[in-house]
């Protein structure tokens, strides 16, 4: 549906602007849509605009698969642009995507491969996704999986995110727990529901607070957005795998098969 629309609204009228364009200026080879309309537009030196679009409409409307085709192209090379795009942020950031001291990992601390996730403690995607993390670190020992704060749905999840950082400032080795319980846990994620995770997993009320004003937390939320801006990451949870990124919650069998790929470039 969303690409018939946009067919409909850019599509038709780009394919219309780019081929008059290249009719009008006399130039066959900048419209190569149809040899026929090609040579009637050629034979003819006088054809004005209105008869140009009404050629190209035509052709258009008996072949509307062209359109598909067009779209489709286009959207493969934005796909594989934004692939190279990747691929040169992961390559000059790989410290700070894979090894920042402010993030929380689960599964083996040394294990071979590597998986990065930007999650939200309020996305519902993200909390369905957690059963996914939980299967692959169960079932492949020689898997790191690296929590990424990326808190972008409103003022509760970046408070929450704030006392999550600050827990595992104090408390890192029980930051898989607390991630678990938080996370996984039912209603909303705000400061208050955070502190009382943190709490339970024995922390200090009035230590944990004046971790969260450290400022070192800020600075790692803002080069997290950085990253996840320069990565075209806009929703969570994302993820990085090897060279790789992927975008929304595809799946524990996904995500195996993305991690397979990663230990055979190894």
């Amino acid at each position: 549906m969303n690409k018939t629309i946009l067919l409909g609204t850019t599509g038709v009228a780009a394919a219309l602007a780019m081929l008059a364009f290249g009719f009008v200026a006399g130039s066959p080879q900048v419209a190569k849509a149809d040899t026929a309309i090609v040579q009637t537009a050629s034979s003819d030196t006088k054809i004005d605009r209105a008869e140009v679009e009404g050629i190209i409409r035509d052709y258009l409307l008996k072949n509307p698969e062209v359109l598909l085709e067009v779209q489709d192209a286009l959207e493969a090379k934005q796909k594989e642009e934004q692939r190279i795009a990747a691929l040169g942020v992961i390559t000059k950031a790989k410290d700070e995507i894979f090894n920042s001291a402010f993030d929380g990992v689960v599964g083996n601390p040394k294990g071979k491969v590597t998986i990065v996730e930007f999650y939200d403690y309020n996305c519902g995607f993200c909390k369905r996704a957690i059963e996914d993390m939980r299967a692959l670190t169960k079932s492949d020992p020689d898997l790191r999986f690296v929590l990424k704060e990326f808190p972008i749905l409103g003022p509760d999840s970046q408070k929450a995110s704030v006392v999550s950082m600050a827990f595992h400032l104090m408390k890192p080795e029980k930051y898989g727990e607390f991630h678990n319980a938080l996370l996984g846990g039912q209603g909303r994620a705000t400061e208050a529901a955070a502190i009382k995770v943190a709490l339970s997993l024995g922390a200090d009320e009035a230590e944990l607070r004046e971790k969260m004003k450290d400022p070192t937390i800020t600075e790692a939320f803002s080069k997290t957005f950085d990253l996840a801006n320069k990565l075209a990451i806009t929703g969570t949870p994302s993820y990085v795998v090897g060279n790789e990124v992927v975008f929304g919650a595809l799946g524990q069998e996904v995500l195996a098969e993305k991690i397979e790929a990663a230990k055979a470039a190894l």
